[in-house]
């Protein structure tokens, strides 16, 4: 077994988003298996800050700014034909390093974490390809045209088509396609040609979560959270995702307004890096508060009473779903965002599909403390019982090749 090159388009530290949490234990479990070499970009001067946590878990690394604005690489992609996803993470820094480890180093295997990231494989590598695509992005950009107009929507439609045609030439050139969700892997086999889907080996390699380490047991709450009215509903994510961005608006306007109507102090709290000034704008009124960025989203968890989580636009596993269920809170959620989640409906978490059934939902819990303790202890017991990193990750020796060892034999 030689060595491993990992290519990610975030740098896997912290791991405090959806992608990042996913990428950091993936790399993490590589790492026990072999010396790992880490291509990968910073979003921000806070990203440096993970640098040296970085370092001391790869052989190797090469950490650069993703500094090309986003206008400039829209107008590369329109003038290459090429995807605006290609072009906005497309380095020379770090294919000049990729070709200087594969020159140097015996490196067997390339992880590929992220469809953008493929551009980084050689054309002559003879090694082993795993690429982790974790969602049909194709699909997602043709689910945002969709609710689009304008320039918007007709650039979303070009992403998608042209994503397509890149999520095609990934999984004929990889050895092994990962993706989040066996709901991911039958929609991204749906895209492909009818030889293409047969001839591939196509994987679900879904997300865990450290249960441990998110355990209410161990938690204080946040004082700040504890100052406003209950009951708390919460819902946590990366707020310049416009998904997010989407769901929150839909609890503000639409659901929140229900839900007060029978619990006129219920507050919505909503946390998460980078909101829009749409909805800082509405952060103090009608019992919204809009905190921003915060160093551990686990006390926010443990001061809310209820998460709420009505996500119309959902691909693969929600990490915020998992983590609010590991802190022993009751989650009342869409069915997008109970996608590849195989907990119970009614016992480890309340799916609700139109605005007034997800209010209603909320009410049912504040009605009933008793269950709204069962459904949280429940919730905390079907993660500790099906959703651990360790499970998650069972099968990556044998997606990387590896037969016959295991993480827990490299640990």
């Amino acid at each position: 077994m030689g060595e491993i090159m990992f290519l990610a388009h975030r740098i896997p530290f912290p791991p405090d988003r959806g992608d990042k949490i996913r990428s950091h234990h993936v790399l993490k479990g590589l790492a026990r298996l072999a010396p790992v070499h880490v291509a990968s970009f910073a979003d921000d001067e806070q990203d440096y800050r993970f640098e040296s946590d970085l370092a001391a878990l790869a052989k190797s690394y090469r950490l650069v700014d993703r500094r090309k604005p986003l206008p400039l690489a829209g107008i590369e992609a329109l003038a290459s034909a090429r995807p605006l996803s290609l072009t906005a993470f497309h380095d020379r820094r770090l294919q000049r390093y990729v070709r200087e480890v594969l020159s140097r180093h015996p490196v067997d295997v390339i992880y590929v974490f992220s469809g953008q990231m493929a551009q980084y494989v050689p054309a002559g590598f003879r090694g082993r390809v795993v690429a982790d695509l974790v969602d049909v992005d194709s699909a997602k950009f043709a689910a945002y045209a969709a609710k689009s107009t304008g320039f918007r929507a007709w650039m979303e439609r070009r992403e998608g088509r042209l994503m397509r045609a890149v999520e095609a030439r990934i999984v004929g050139s990889s050895d092994v396609t990962l993706l989040i969700s066996e709901a991911e892997v039958r929609l991204l086999r749906s895209r492909l040609s009818d030889t293409a889907a047969s001839a591939s080996k196509i994987c679900a390699m879904g997300n865990g979560i450290d249960s441990a380490g998110f355990d209410p047991v161990r938690v204080s709450p946040e004082p700040r959270m504890l100052e406003k009215r209950a009951p708390r509903l919460i819902f946590t994510g990366q707020m310049d995702y416009a998904p997010n961005v989407e769901a929150v608006t839909r609890a503000m306007d639409r659901i929140m307004p229900l839900v007060r109507k029978f619990c006129p102090d219920a507050t919505l709290h909503v946390v998460g890096r980078n909101p829009p000034p749409s909805l800082q704008a509405r952060s103090g009124r009608d019992g919204i508060e809009v905190w921003g960025r915060v160093e551990d989203i686990r006390p926010w968890l443990s001061a809310a009473d209820i998460a709420l989580v009505p996500l119309e636009l959902a691909r693969g596993v929600q990490n915020k779903v998992l983590e609010a269920m590991a802190m022993q809170l009751p989650v009342v959620l869409s069915p997008e965002a109970a996608t590849g989640i195989d907990a119970c409906d009614g016992r480890d978490f309340l799916v609700a599909g139109s605005d007034a059934d997800l209010a209603d939902a909320v009410i049912s819990l504040v009605r009933d403390p008793k269950r709204e303790k069962r459904v949280a202890s429940a919730a905390r017991d079907w993660i500790v019982a099906h959703a651990g990193w360790d499970t998650a990750l069972a099968k990556l020796p044998d997606y990387l090749g590896f037969g016959g060892r295991s993480l827990s034999d490299a640990a």
